[in-house]
C-alpha cells in the first residue's frame, strides 16, 4: 500500500526543507524520484541539491544530465519514473494521478502553507488518497523546524 506524507511547509522555504528530507529519504537506499511544478524549476533545484551544504552529497540529475536509469534521484516535472524510484517528492505544485501513485511504496507532498492554493491543492489530494484506501501521514514543523508528525 502506498504510503503519502504530506509536510505542510510553514518555517522553512522548499529550498531550505527539501535537501534535509532528501538526505534521509537517500540514506534508505531506495531511488528517489522528484517531480516539479515546472520545467524550469528543475534546473534550480537540480542546482540548488549541488549546492545546498559543502558537507552532504545528494547524487542526482535531470534530463539535462542525462543516464536517468543511474540516478539514485531524478528531478523531472513529468510523470516519467526512469529510474525505478520508490519514493516520489511533489513539489512545487507537482501533482500525481491516483493510478501512477500505486507505482511508489511512499510519496512526499510538500506544499507551502502561505499560499492558499497550494492549501487548497493539498486538501484535495488528501481526500482522494483517503479514498483510494492509502496510508496517510501528516507533518508540521516545530518553533525550531524539527518534523513533528502530527495526530
Amino acid at each position: 500500500m502506498t504510503q503519502v506524507d504530506f509536510y505542510h511547509l510553514q518555517k522553512q522555504s522548499l529550498e531550505e526543507a527539501l535537501p534535509k528530507l532528501l538526505e534521509k529519504a537517500y540514506s534508505t537506499g531506495k531511488h528517489i524520484k522528484i517531480k516539479i511544478g515546472t520545467e524550469e524549476r528543475v534546473e534550480f533545484i537540480n542546482s540548488l541539491l549541488w549546492t545546498f551544504e559543502d558537507q552532504s552529497f545528494l547524487p542526482h540529475g535531470s534530463k539535462k544530465d542525462g543516464f536517468a536509469e543511474e540516478q539514485p534521484i531524478w528531478l523531472s516535472s513529468t510523470d516519467d519514473n526512469p529510474n525505478g524510484a520508490a519514493f516520489l517528492f511533489l513539489v512545487d505544485g507537482a501533482l500525481v494521478g491516483l493510478d501512477k501513485a500505486t507505482e511508489y511504496e511512499r510519496i512526499f507532498n510538500m506544499f507551502d502553507g502561505n499560499v492558499q492554493v497550494a492549501v487548497e491543492q493539498a486538501r484535495a489530494f488528501w481526500k482522494d488518497c483517503k479514498a483510494a484506501n492509502f496510508e496517510l501521514r501528516y507533518w508540521q514543523q516545530d518553533d525550531a523546524g524539527k518534523w513533528k508528525q502530527a495526530a
